[in-house]
């Protein structure tokens, strides 16, 4: 089953390992298709990143939209994540 994209039994997902060192309230810059989030890690729950105090900007550096206080990030949508 490991080759066939599904993780050996007793492995974490990997959207836990992506994750799994980042401590709570840690900076994180997430990047999706065309925009990138800006806040605080909150935590990944059944494949959703949560990111708090989170700010969108544009693909270019520009901002978006004002302060959310809570983002939830499908880990599907993710196409680099940097802290």
């Amino acid at each position: 089953m490991a080759g066939l994209g599904f993780p050996p039994f007793g492995a974490p997902p990997f959207n836990a390992i992506l994750f799994d060192t980042l401590p709570i309230g840690a900076r994180i810059i997430i990047g999706t298709d065309a925009s990138t989030w800006v806040g605080s890690y909150g935590g990944v729950i059944d494949g959703v990143v949560f990111v708090t105090n989170a700010r969108l900007f544009s693909n270019i550096g520009n901002p978006v939209d004002g302060l959310l206080s809570v983002v939830r990030i499908p880990v599907r949508q993710i196409t680099y994540v940097s802290y």
